[in-house]
């Protein structure tokens, strides 16, 4: 990852080189505190450990039974969901299974995925760390039924990804199903670069040591300070951008295939930094199509927002032909990589001129390697954010409170947070 910090320098809000050697002294005691995580597996601490603890024969073996599938069903939420669907959607090619992720239970997409796939030859990856998420287990008993009804045998055509107990780890040895175990100590949304999300990776015929390679090296180059790794630098300047006010951030991918990238970011960020009254909102954009919407609020709306801007460095290309229009003449003899190329310094350029922060962000290409490192360096980015603002970066109570409460509503146990829903004020206009 290499990132680029001169448009967040002397922006409204912004940092100054001088503010940022200052916070490199906290950066180097934040650093101490996260490698002292890693040396002693500590909880959280122990995702930036996985691109070595990570076992990718288990996982290869685990995914062996299933042989030529069309497509791969995984059933899970946030976490146990958003990495493998990033790794999906950058590495498919037109030659590898579809991947599809039930994420929600909107029963009207549900029922229309479930009809438009060929079950017999469907894998279904059930993920839940905890063996009872509730969005996961309806979806999965909607799953196997309809499964069922179109005489498949969901036994032979389906894997789970759980904890050692739990309701999941039961079905598995009731049924022999294959498994895999999540890791000890790693958050849903630290979990990419586990048997969370390299199971459908390898399913895909990804290459997962490329991708363990790209986060290893990521990992080798963590340093005390922002100005020699590029992961503590985004997290510092984001850190000490939101400090200054800027309490979005815009991340924009300039490459439809990194665009779930975004969402993957939107969790990890939004999940694990706001505490306290404090925090970063995530947004997501993509580069060219939002320049022709949002970008009109990053630019002339409130200075309140950060825009990161993602792009590969080397991308396939597809040329432009020539015209006689008038008017679009200059675009013969060009690229749609170059265009895009230009849209991307344009916005960059356009955003420094309103004084708006940026930061550019730049992988070498959309391959295992760069997005195995991509990812690790966010996670570890968004952990030396949290040392800075000394939030608790692996909790999430608020998310657990509406767990909770919808249990309750359910009528899965007496929860107090069901009480404040149905306690709710109301004022109805219809």
């Amino acid at each position: 990852m290499h990132v680029d910090l001169g448009s967040a320098l002397g922006a409204t809000p912004g940092v100054s080189r001088d503010s940022l050697e200052r916070l490199d002294e906290q950066v180097a005691t934040a650093h101490e505190r996260i490698q002292a995580g890693r040396d002693d597996h500590e909880h959280g601490y122990a995702a930036l450990n996985l691109p070595e603890t990570v076992d990718l024969d288990l996982i290869r073996s685990a995914v062996e039974p299933f042989n030529d599938p069309a497509a791969v069903l995984t059933v899970g939420i946030g976490g146990s969901a958003l990495g493998a669907a990033t790794f999906a959607d950058a590495l498919a090619g037109p030659e590898d299974p579809d991947a599809y992720f039930l994420d929600n239970v909107d029963p009207e997409h549900v029922s229309r995925l479930l009809d438009s796939l060929p079950l017999g030859r469907t894998v279904v990856n059930v993920v839940s760390k905890s063996g009872a998420t509730a969005e996961t287990l309806a979806n999965f008993l909607v799953v196997r039924e309809a499964m069922a009804d179109a005489g498949v045998d969901w036994t032979e055509r389906t894997f789970v990804t759980t904890g050692e107990s739990g309701n999941l780890r039961a079905l598995a040895e009731k049924h022999d199903l294959p498994s895999l175990s999540v890791p000890d100590g790693v958050p849903g949304r630290f979990s990419a670069l586990s048997t969370v999300g390299l199971a459908v990776a390898a399913i895909q015929g990804h290459d997962l040591d490329a991708i363990c390679a790209g986060a290893a090296d990521a990992a080798g180059d963590l340093s005390g300070s922002l100005f020699a790794t590029p992961a503590y630098a985004y997290g510092a300047t984001t850190y000490a951008l939101a400090e200054r006010g800027a309490g979005t951030n815009a991340v924009m991918p300039y490459a439809e295939r990194l665009e779930t990238f975004a969402e993957w970011f939107a969790q990890l960020w939004a999940e694990s930094l706001g505490k306290d009254g404090l925090g970063q909102t995530p947004a997501r954009a993509l580069g060219a199509t939002d320049q022709h919407s949002q970008l009109q609020l990053y630019r002339a709306g409130p200075h309140d927002k950060l825009v990161t801007l993602l792009r590969p460095r080397d991308r396939p290309d597809c040329a432009i032909p020539e015209t006689d229009l008038d008017g679009l003449s200059y675009l013969g003899g060009a690229s749609l990589g170059e265009l895009l190329d230009a849209e991307f310094e344009a916005t960059e350029a356009s955003l420094a001129a309103s004084d708006v922060p940026a930061i550019r962000v730049e992988i070498d290409a959309v391959d295992e390697e760069s997005i195995g490192s991509l990812l690790y360096e966010m996670e570890a980015a968004c952990i030396l954010y949290g040392e800075l603002a000394a939030v608790s970066t692996f909790t999430q109570p608020a998310v657990e409170w509406g767990k909770r409460a919808a249990r309750g509503l359910l009528g899965g146990g007496d929860f107090a947070e069901a009480e404040a829903v149905e306690g709710r004020t109301s004022l109805l206009v219809e």
